[in-house]
């Protein structure tokens, strides 16, 4: 079985390969074949997986390329994990939203958006070579921003393209594991419905009963919970749920900016630093580098919810990410394992107040069958209206990025909550324009 990794000189692919070569891996691989655009970057995380494979006796044949039809000729699965613009391009979002006093973040309000209009374009195009070249492989999307990615390869390859996000997860397993419940030794459902970066937690059954009203009742279950730790217990309290930790930057709006804006540097710009420095320097063990990198990486996540000197618990870096996700979800349709998921797949019925082929992110489902979305408790108007607003600007977006629509990006940008005024949607749009490129050239 073949699988490639669409931005194979990524920092985290090395994370895949432990994840994919480990001998509790739920499936075997043949060959993993790395595809980027960078060939010098591809080398580098090639040298790390040298070095890292010793551990690893019946890892996977690796091969790299820089050839996309070569990458996915035989590809049985394809995992997408790209950063168009580079980290470069990441200080820009961020930078150019929090010059106008809006929040500026990866993939959350207008520096999201700013990303989606670079990376649709290409990841529609690798979606037209991967349907004409494997038009069997599953396409498995963690590419930022994954919803409106996702949705925007769904037009190319339909079901056959799934996006993924470790946080539903996470919160959930989370959320179980406080309540003391053992999921192999219990019947453990859920109720989570939202969008990729914004969702809720709204159930949890452990053998037919909802534990989540006496686990927000208690202040040392909420403790063990993050995301209830980042957003304090009166509020998840008063949703009667517990939100995905991107709605931080939702419910603390003026907080988040705030602390971003004097901080000494934004995430983009420590990730710029430090992962530049990385892939500039020619290290004797490669393999010890890049796990001091990634260690500091992720205990420094979200820094910007949590007060000075507040470090984030140890158990909450290492708990599998997105590649273990990703390998679950792999290794569910190629066994026929039944798995329990929460991912990003068409909507339908599901929330009747979204379109139909807009992609939701909900509990799932997956065999050799494929996907099979769960039922959806009905959604508040108060969750509704959030989760419309944010799918409107992200379809405008979309558009946007496909038809080359400078007019459709302003109206993408004023649509969204973050984005408190239509001219300074105009000024997002055009400052975009002028500090990327690319953008400049698409938004003519």
């Amino acid at each position: 079985m073949k699988l490639t990794i669409v931005g194979g000189g990524g920092f985290r692919v090395p994370q895949v390969f432990e994840a994919v070569a480990s001998d509790d891996a739920p499936t075997r691989i043949d060959e993993l074949c790395l595809f980027d655009v960078a060939p010098e970057r591809l080398d580098i995380i090639r040298a790390v997986i040298d070095e890292m494979s010793v551990a690893y006796p019946a890892a996977p044949r690796v091969t790299t390329t820089t050839d996309a039809e070569e990458a996915f000729r035989g590809a049985d699965f394809v995992f997408a994990a790209v950063r168009i613009g580079g980290t470069a391009g990441r200080v820009i979002d961020e930078r150019t939203a929090l010059d106008l006093d809006v929040l500026g973040q990866e993939t959350v309000g207008p520096g999201g958006l700013a990303y989606a209009l670079r990376t649709v374009p290409f990841m529609t195009n690798l979606a037209k070579i991967i349907r004409d070249v494997a038009p069997d492989a599953w396409v498995i999307n963690f590419t930022n921003p994954a919803g409106i990615v996702t949705e925007a390869m769904r037009a190319i390859l339909g079901d056959r393209v799934v996006g993924i996000c470790d946080t539903p997860i996470g919160l959930m397993r989370r959320a179980v594991a406080a309540t003391g419940a053992s999921p192999t030794d219990s019947l453990i459902t859920f109720d989570y419905v939202g969008l990729n970066h914004l969702g809720w937690l709204r159930s949890v059954s452990v053998d037919g009963t909802d534990v989540l009203p006496g686990l927000l009742a208690s202040d040392q279950t909420l403790e063990s919970i993050e995301e209830a730790r980042l957003m304090g217990f009166d509020w998840v309290r008063s949703l009667g749920a517990l939100p995905n930790e991107y709605l931080y930057y939702y419910y603390f709006a003026r907080e988040a900016t705030a602390a971003i804006r004097t901080a000494a540097k934004t995430r983009g710009e420590y990730l710029d630093a430090q992962q530049g420095s990385f892939f500039a320097a020619a290290h004797q063990h490669p393999l010890d580098e890049w796990q001091r990198v990634r260690h500091a990486r992720e205990s420094t996540y979200m820094a910007e919810s949590r007060t000075e000197g507040e470090s984030r618990h140890e158990e909450d870096v290492d708990t599998g990410g997105y590649q273990q996700v990703a390998l679950d979800l792999m290794a569910a349709i190629a066994t026929g394992r039944e798995a329990t998921m929460i991912l990003n797949v068409r909507n339908g019925s599901l929330v009747p107040q979204l379109p139909a082929d807009a992609v939701v992110e909900v509990g799932c489902t997956v065999d050799a069958s494929g996907v099979r979305p769960w039922p959806v408790a009905p959604v508040s108007l108060e969750m509704a209206g959030l989760m419309t607003q944010v799918k409107s600007a992200e379809r405008l977006v979309i558009a946007a990025a496909n038809e080359g629509s400078r007019e459709l990006a302003w109206r993408a940008f004023a649509a969204h909550p973050l984005v408190d005024s239509v001219n300074v949607a105009k000024s997002l749009v055009d400052g975009y324009r002028s500090a990327l490129p690319s953008l400049g050239r698409l938004l003519n």
